[in-house]
């Protein structure tokens, strides 16, 4: 789903090939306009969109999955050198990721760390680091330095699908301070 208005002061782009990923974004959306009173989010998915508009956002929030042993989902990796030519200098991003901590422990969240680290080496400033407690893996490439964080929200949506709601209000609720810090 796209919505383009004038208003929307933060762009999310997302890959999904499950629909879990999408309907997060939706999620994510909702919580803003309904939760906060805002109209903020503009959602673009990336398969219909690629990374069409992304400068033109100051703030982002960017959503993907991990597949199989780590690796990216298929839109993102479409669009994955095109990101080595925008300047996110001037952007704040937030990151969400889904994974399966207990199919593919040792892969967790993997292609969220390499988004991060893709946008970071291109100059963004990452808001929304969430804590790795109550969660079941035994590696992670989506882990803060100091291994105490993952640096964006981490969901499982296949075996923690109970818990998502709750994480993504208190995400967006995080995130709309950081935003508005920035």
């Amino acid at each position: 789903m796209h919505r383009a208005t004038n208003s929307a002061t933060i762009g999310l782009y997302y890959g999904s090939s499950t629909c879990y990923t999408e309907i997060v974004a939706e999620k994510i959306q909702h919580i803003f306009s309904e939760d906060f009173g805002e109209e903020t989010v503009d959602i673009h998915n990336i398969a219909n969109t690629g990374l069409t508009g992304i400068e033109h956002y100051r703030q982002l929030i960017l959503g993907i999955p991990t597949w199989d042993y780590g690796e990216l989902q298929e839109d993102w990796e479409t669009v994955w050198d095109q990101l080595d030519t925008i300047d996110f200098s001037d952007k704040t991003i937030a990151l969400y990721g889904l994974g399966d901590q207990i199919g593919y422990p040792e892969w967790f969240l993997d292609a969220l760390g390499y988004l991060h680290n893709k946008v970071l080496l291109h100059g963004a400033k990452i808001i929304g680091h969430w804590p790795n407690s109550n969660y079941h893996f035994t590696e992670s490439q989506a882990l803060t330095p100091d291994k105490t964080h993952f640096v964006g929200l981490a969901l499982d949506d296949e075996n923690e699908f109970e818990l998502t709601d709750e994480r993504l209000k208190h995400w967006c609720s995080q995130l709309r301070q950081q935003f508005t810090d920035v």
